[in-house]
């Protein structure tokens, strides 16, 4: 009995452990011990308050239960049964394992930049997303600081994902790690890519810090997790993304980059 319980409660408690592991430690380098070294890197130059980030970690502990929860149904429990889920090494090549999780950014992606736009129509946003957007300033607390549907809206892309693509569980945990690390980046308020970043082709695919703070600050554009394809195809980035990323990362390196491309 005991086992079986603490099968259905390690979920929960490795969620909670990675949100205060992936929030904690930016949290305290860059909002606390190296502060004053990072703050040519800060994207909005004020700081959020304390109330701001015990709302956040509240709103994320409601987060980590609803995904846990919905975790345990699809993973432990015969609905596992219509998805791909695979224990069995065996079952695929080994190297199908890296390029699954690869996979899921994708669909992910597409995912979460419909649903999230979909989530700020009025209505919607008033009663849902709204808990999100208090973050003016968002913070790596920040990261899981949701509405209890909006919670649920989430985590409906790991049933969605295992429908489509077979995983091991060890994909599914990958994918789990690696996507909470990114939305803790997305949320850091720091800007730390290096400056080669700027001159190479990954600044025109991937999404920075910077990208989704403006997010936050005007809440009609930027609405793509990792990728700028969704945004950019439909017309809803911010048209001031390239200067204030070139303006941050003049204060950070002392030298601009000529903005000819966007």
């Amino acid at each position: 009995m005991e086992s079986i319980i603490f099968q259905y409660f390690l979920p929960l408690i490795l969620s909670i452990v990675r949100y205060f592991f992936l929030c904690g430690i930016p949290f305290i380098l860059f909002y606390v011990v190296y502060k004053k070294a990072f703050a040519k890197s800060k994207i909005q130059a004020q700081l959020a308050s304390k109330k701001d980030y015990l709302r956040e970690i509240a709103y994320s502990m409601q987060t980590t239960l609803v995904l846990a929860a919905m975790a345990v149904l699809v993973l432990k429990t015969p609905l596992s049964q219509y998805t791909q889920l695979y224990t069995n090494l065996s079952d695929y090549p080994l190297a199908w394992i890296p390029l699954s999780v690869v996979l899921t950014y994708f669909v992910h992606d597409t995912y979460f930049y419909w649903m999230h736009r979909a989530i700020h129509h009025p209505k919607l946003f008033r009663r849902v997303h709204s808990v999100h957007h208090k973050s003016v300033n968002p913070s790596p607390w920040a990261s899981y600081s949701f509405h209890f549907f909006e919670a649920i809206l989430e985590g409906l892309i790991i049933p969605l994902i295992l429908v489509l693509i077979p995983m091991h569980t060890v994909a599914i945990a990958l994918f789990a790690f690696s996507n909470f690390a990114i939305n803790v980046y997305g949320h850091l308020g720091y800007e730390i890519v290096p400056k080669w970043f700027r001159q190479s082709v990954f600044f025109h695919i991937f999404n920075t810090s910077i990208y989704h703070n403006l997010h936050h600050t005007r809440f009609d554009k930027n609405y793509g997790l990792y990728f700028r394809f969704w945004d950019r195809i439909m017309k809803t980035e911010n048209p001031e993304y390239v200067a204030k990323f070139d303006q941050i990362q003049e204060n950070r390196f002392g030298s601009t980059t000529p903005s000819k491309a966007v």
